[in-house]
């Protein structure tokens, strides 16, 4: 008698085959296109604009903190690097004219990210411009100071200059121009052709000769790592350029791919990076003993150095009930955050709770730059939605203000224009029609 039977199916074939659905969605997702651009875009203009006020802040006392009368004084600074090979231009001289000339191009690589000016090359500019600074004198500034650190890092690898900035306007205009007959290749991006984009050309060029230059003379002392870094990006920044123009079609389809995943990867880490910094405050603050009792806001508020309104501070310290609820409170947000991301009302709710509470260590405490980092880490959740409910109310408020400008040629300061999204001129992908804002598209960080 034959035992021959039919196989018995796996009861886990469904589920395979939905984790395998869901991974090729979840991969097509993450280099099919730059995830959360608004996020990106909020987390450049704010973390650029809180460095800029902090070093416009900070002129007088320039020479104090980083320069060449600091209490760290050059050499100290020298020895330590030595140790920890941590990067600072300002170690290749201890001159005061290249100091000026540091600290006033780390201003001025602020103002152009701010406004999203040839973003992919500022980015680089604006991260050398931060970690020279911070590195020269390691023990200034607060906890804000280790937050602009990491997100100068993080916005070299993020396509941060597709809305709301210079270059997004640029390859608005670029698209529109190639729709009316203008251009020559809708595939090679804004402004495709030979003898375009002739600004991008020449800034790579200068900084190229820039880096050269310095390396082949011996003033710029960079280690192995460093230059390599450096050399790579302007090489890749090249190649992009040549591929973008030369050679669409399957080489620009490869470099989107990376560029997305490293836009996304980016993203990811800038939002782990905030639920961090939350959850170890919070459960280092757990393990305090003032933190426990409630007394735990008393202490700062009864400070000199943390009461820059001394009546503010008395009012609000003079309530014991009030230190305590504000104590307990700060502790259980902090710690519940990263949690909330599971659903996204509740993380909504208490966003606003966070940024309204660094709102109030700003006035109370006297810690703007601080708390204006945060505010602009934290933005990496804000809701898609809300963002370009932002943008249309400010492009709205523009208009108003300068009637004779007519509407914003950039759809991104208008976003019911719907085209193009562009980053900087030659550094993007194509163009298209309407930008993506399906769930899926923007699940990671858009809340």
């Amino acid at each position: 008698m034959s035992t021959d039977r039919a196989p018995v199916e796996s009861p886990f074939a469904g589920l395979r085959t939905g984790l395998g659905r869901a991974f090729d969605r979840g991969l097509a997702a993450v280099t099919g296109s730059a995830l959360a651009p608004y996020q990106a875009a909020v987390v450049r203009i704010g973390i650029s604009l809180t460095w800029l006020l902090f070093l416009l802040r900070e002129w007088p006392h320039r020479r104090e903190l980083y320069g060449d009368t600091s209490p760290w004084r050059w050499e100290m600074a020298q020895r330590l690097i030595a140790d920890n090979d941590a990067f600072t231009v300002l170690m290749w001289s201890d001159g005061r004219l290249w100091f000026e000339i540091v600290y006033a191009g780390a201003m001025l690589a602020s103002l152009l990210l701010l406004l999203g000016w040839r973003t992919r090359t500022v980015s680089v500019l604006f991260m050398l411009g931060v970690l020279s600074l911070q590195n020269r004198s390691v023990f200034m500034g607060d906890g804000g100071d280790n937050v602009i650190h990491l997100m100068a890092i993080y916005l070299v690898l993020v396509r941060c200059g597709k809305v709301w900035s210079l270059d997004a306007r640029r390859a608005a205009r670029a698209a529109a121009a190639r729709a009316d007959g203008a251009g020559s290749d809708d595939a090679g991006g804004p402004q495709a052709g030979p003898g375009s984009d002739r600004g991008g050309v020449v800034l790579w060029a200068v900084t190229g000769t820039a880096l050269a230059v310095g390396q082949l003379t011996g003033f710029a002392a960079l280690s192995a790592g460093w230059a390599a870094v450096l050399w790579g990006l302007w090489l890749v920044h090249g190649l992009w350029w040549v591929v973008a123009r030369r050679a669409a079609g399957e080489p620009r389809a490869v470099l989107d791919v990376f560029t997305n995943l490293a836009h996304n990867s980016a993203m990811l880490v800038i939002a782990a990076e905030v639920c961090l910094i939350y959850a170890t405050a919070g459960w280092y603050k757990v393990q305090g003993s003032r933190w426990q009792d409630g007394t735990a806001l008393h202490y700062p508020l009864n400070l000199e150095y943390f009461r820059p309104w001394p009546m503010l501070s008395d009012a609000l310290g003079s309530s014991g009930l009030m230190v305590m609820v504000i104590t307990y409170g700060t502790v259980i947000v902090q710690v519940a955050f990263p949690f909330t991301l599971l659903n996204r009302r509740v993380k909504n709710v208490l966003l606003a709770v966070m940024m309204i509470e660094h709102t109030a260590i700003a006035v109370i405490c006297g810690l703007p730059f601080f708390s204006l980092a945060m505010i602009a880490a934290d933005a990496v959740f804000l809701p898609t939605n809300f963002l370009r409910w932002l943008g249309d109310r400010a492009s709205r408020l523009g208009r108003r203000l300068l009637p004779g400008r007519g509407r914003a040629a950039d759809p991104d300061l208008d976003p019911g224009s719907g085209k193009g999204r562009g980053e900087e001129s030659g550094k993007t992908a194509p163009a298209v029609p309407a930008q993506n804002t399906s769930p899926d598209s923007e699940r990671v960080t858009s809340g």
